[in-house]
């Protein structure tokens, strides 16, 4: 990947984030659900910092890398950004809106691990004013995550005006997102990504397999819950030279039990970027992302305390020793 920040665009925002302490399939009668209608009573509710952009950016800054936003919040976001600033990302394209809300995400989970969630867009629907070249030269890579659906679009298309590569992670938009604007989004993307249950959201809209998405995308990496993720590379790329290649990545052990599944799934995206930002082989680059996202999953919350260095090279050294040997240390080194 070529030197330069790695841009997150997507949704800032705010998690109310509640326990369930049953199981949601308990109370879903199959047969009743053209007539939905179901109440959860909960234990507990926090609220904490959340959204996309931030998720990955915050786990981007951990890991070493030079991350960026471009994304639009409300005035009750000043103090989230000046957060994120200590933190070490850029926000000079966190755009703050003074007459609107931060985008509210308001989250149940069950004992599963399952979610039930609403989303409130709030200044979030602005997004689609943003502009890339706001944000000078300097731009390796622009990670087009959940958000507006006409600001996806539009930063998908900036990326290819101004030939940036991007990763296209429509993920929990694709309930929104038409079938012209999924492919809109996946045309020129250097990555698509999303989970298991997302990617036959997107093969039903588009009509597209997997097979025929990687024929559109060179690189397709699918997160399996609790098998892990899979890495498909297209052949003919200097990746797979000699032919498609898909590689599966376990997830990280666990220490103790899973506290909160918001954010994982942002949190492996950027272990999965930052190693590759550093030219780190795949294989070794989803492992990062393993355990960036056993991190996330250990905690509650979306974006994880801050963990030093050598703390992570020990979990990935114990999760996986076969790979021991990896210059993941390099995450840290400025080029």
């Amino acid at each position: 990947m070529r030197e330069g920040s790695i841009v997150v665009t997507g949704s800032v925002a705010y998690d109310y984030l509640m326990s369930f302490p049953g199981k949601f399939t308990d109370v879903v009668v199959p047969d009743r659900m053209h007539r939905l209608s179901v109440s959860f009573l909960v234990d507990e509710m926090r609220k904490v910092r959340g959204g996309v952009a931030p998720n990955i950016a915050y786990n981007l800054a951990l890991l070493g890398a030079r991350p960026a936003i471009l994304a639009a919040a409300g005035a009750d976001a000043v103090d989230y950004r000046e957060w994120l600033r200590g933190e070490g990302v850029d926000v000079t394209g966190l755009a703050i809106h003074e007459d609107i809300f931060t985008a509210s995400f308001f989250v149940s989970t069950d004992q599963d691990q399952n979610q039930i969630a609403t989303f409130y867009a709030g200044a979030m629907a602005r997004a689609a004013a943003l502009k890339l070249r706001s944000l000078g030269d300097g731009i390796a890579l622009v990670v087009v995550s959940p958000d507006d659906p006409a600001a996806m679009c539009a930063h998908a298309r900036e990326c290819r005006e101004l030939s940036l590569p991007f990763v296209f992670d429509p993920s929990q938009q694709l309930a929104r997102l038409s079938k012209e604007e999924i492919l809109e989004g996946i045309d020129g993307a250097s990555i698509l990504i999303g989970n298991e249950y997302e990617f036959g959201i997107l093969e039903k809209k588009t009509g597209l397999s997997e097979s025929e998405l990687l024929s559109r995308v060179p690189v397709v990496v699918i997160t399996r819950g609790e098998e892990g993720s899979t890495i498909a590379l297209r052949g003919g790329t200097p990746e797979a030279p000699r032919g498609a290649v898909t590689m599966r990545v376990p997830p990280a052990p666990l220490r103790g039990a899973a506290v909160d599944p918001t954010g994982v799934g942002d949190a492996f995206r950027a272990g999965l970027l930052a190693a590759r930002a550093k030219d780190l082989p795949w294989e070794v680059a989803g492992r990062v992302g393993s355990v960036s996202a056993v991190f996330a999953l250990e905690s509650l919350g979306p974006q994880p305390a801050r963990y030093a260095p050598e703390g992570f090279l020990a979990r990935f050294r114990e999760s996986f020793p076969s790979h021991a040997g990896a210059d993941v240390a390099g995450l840290w080194e400025r080029g």
